[in-house]
């Protein structure tokens, strides 16, 4: 026994040097899939003053390691991603918003899916082997690039179809597959029981065992964190679960914590899901302190669109209440995620803490998307944004520190010219004001307009488009100018001509 307690702590010494050695920080991108601002014990949504504000769905939950990234960090109550799933994680991987790279809807692995109307160019191959991509960008700076979990970057065939053609060193269990064929070890997350198109590769050593997938993604990410230390590498850990997208299968272990007779069946299930993940976020912030690293780890934690969970209608205040709409709308519940950032144990010493002081405990309110990741990880890194590839998002630092980034615009564009949950349209955020345009293919020259003040209506019930035509029409006008700088494609019409904004 003291042989093995000698060890262990030689262990942890050696690794605490190279800690102490290393030139740059460690970073982990920890991305939910379908997880939306409500989904979470933990509060997002504040007051006027800076002050959380729980809800209902605060208190449905248990995520006690969000709350715990949220007391030694910051999080964010305005933070975007795009409304559907491989449009953020193309602007992820980019900085570059949807309607730049053009990957503007989700990527079917099989086929392109781009709907009735959408424009027949969009970029349903995703990202291309050439772009240079967070972790390629990072792996030059001297980063080991680390991928496990969903990838959904190309489809099948695409060039980015296998990680590692995006700049990942390692991956894991990642593929053109969206969703997981099942979460369960005993199914083979999909290969033996469940949807077997949609089977997670690369686990097959948890197969036929009781190991609950977002566990198995855990177990795979910690064992490449302890491999990057032994080689004396700092570390880009890119851990994207596939919870909590459908299919809603009860993670058995947290099952006694839902029991209102009021919730289905479903959504006892996505409850179970969300705090499977929590314990796996639990999980690696621990390992990080055990092996004596966390001191230079940064942790960021995200979704990738609004929410999912199978609490009530599309358009209307369930899912993600009080927030209105869920994943694939148009509305506020649609596209704002949570976002929090921290150092995985804070200490005022470490020098990489001094250059990054992020402010523990509190709440952002200044508007944040997910272009913003990749210039912000770069400048964490200490590396220059690449030559000739046009960023669409801003350094996050400033803010993490909690102040006011005053060179910040704050607007944000959202195009999705394909059919979903809403359909054929483009939101566009100025301040306060929400404008959000229908293109109406099968009408053309009769689109549609909804305009919201955010800042005295955020839940989105009172229209003021007919009452504010001014503010639309100017709106309206900066919209096309943003899609066109862009470069955006746009649904077609009933006749197959191409429908740009009409405006008048």
């Amino acid at each position: 026994m003291k042989t093995k307690i000698m060890a262990s702590l030689a262990l942890v010494a050696g690794q605490s040097i190279v800690a102490q050695a290393q030139e740059h920080p460690n970073i982990v991108v920890f991305l939910v899939d379908d997880m939306g601002l409500m989904d979470t014990s933990l509060p997002f949504l504040c007051d006027e003053n800076g002050n959380e504000v729980r809800y209902p769905l605060n208190d449905w939950y248990h995520t006690p390691n969000m709350e715990r990234m949220a007391r030694q960090g910051i999080r964010f109550s305005t933070f975007y991603a795009q409304s559907v799933s491989s449009p953020s994680r193309v602007s992820l991987m980019t900085g570059q918003n949807a309607a730049r790279h053009r990957t503007t809807n989700w990527i079917n692995a099989e086929n392109n899916n781009r709907n009735t109307y959408g424009p027949e160019e969009w970029n349903w191959q995703g990202i291309s082997a050439q772009t240079p991509t967070l972790p390629r960008v990072l792996r030059q700076a001297g980063y080991k690039t680390i991928q496990i979990g969903k990838a959904h970057f190309a489809p099948k065939g695409g060039e980015t179809e296998n990680p590692v053609h995006a700049g990942f060193d390692v991956s894991i269990a990642g593929s053109s597959i969206g969703h997981p064929g099942s979460y369960y070890g005993e199914y083979g997350y999909g290969h033996i029981k469940g949807q077997k198109a949609r089977a997670v590769p690369g686990l097959e050593k948890y197969h036929r065992t009781n190991t609950f997938l977002s566990d198995a993604l855990t177990f795979e990410a910690i064992e490449q964190i302890d491999k990057a230390v032994d080689e004396r590498k700092p570390f880009f850990l890119y851990l994207a679960h596939y919870a909590v997208h459908a299919p809603f299968e009860t993670d058995r272990r947290f099952i006694g914590n839902y029991t209102d007779p009021d919730k289905s069946k479903q959504a006892k299930a996505f409850a179970t899901l969300i705090e499977g993940m929590d314990k796996s976020l639990g999980d690696l912030m621990d390992h990080l302190e055990e092996i004596g690293i966390a001191e230079n780890t940064l942790i960021l934690f995200l979704g990738d669109n609004g929410s999912d969970a199978p609490l009530g209608d599309e358009k209307g205040h369930t899912s993600s209440a009080p927030l209105r709409g869920k994943k694939g709308s148009e509305y506020e519940g649609g596209v704002r995620v949570p976002f929090i950032a921290c150092w995985a144990k804070p200490d005022g010493r470490n020098s990489f803490q001094k250059n990054l002081p992020i402010q523990a405990g509190v709440i952002q309110r200044q508007m944040g998307t997910i272009m913003d990741i990749y210039p912000t990880l770069l400048s964490v890194a200490g590396t220059a944004l690449p030559a000739n590839h046009t960023i669409d998002g801003v350094d996050l630092t400033p803010q993490l520190k909690g102040l006011k980034n005053e060179n910040r615009p704050e607007r944000f564009l959202m195009h999705f010219p394909h059919q979903h949950r809403g359909s054929y349209f483009t939101t566009y955020r100025d301040g306060d004001w929400k404008l959000i345009y229908y293109y109406n293919p099968e009408r053309p020259d009769y689109p549609v307009y909804e305009l919201y003040n955010l800042k005295k209506d955020p839940i989105e019930i009172h229209n003021l488009a007919t009452t504010q035509p001014k503010r639309v029409i100017e709106m309206a006008r900066a919209m096309a100018q943003e899609l066109e700088a862009e470069g955006a494609l746009y649904p077609i019409d009933i006749n197959g001509k191409e429908l740009k904004p009409k405006i008048d």
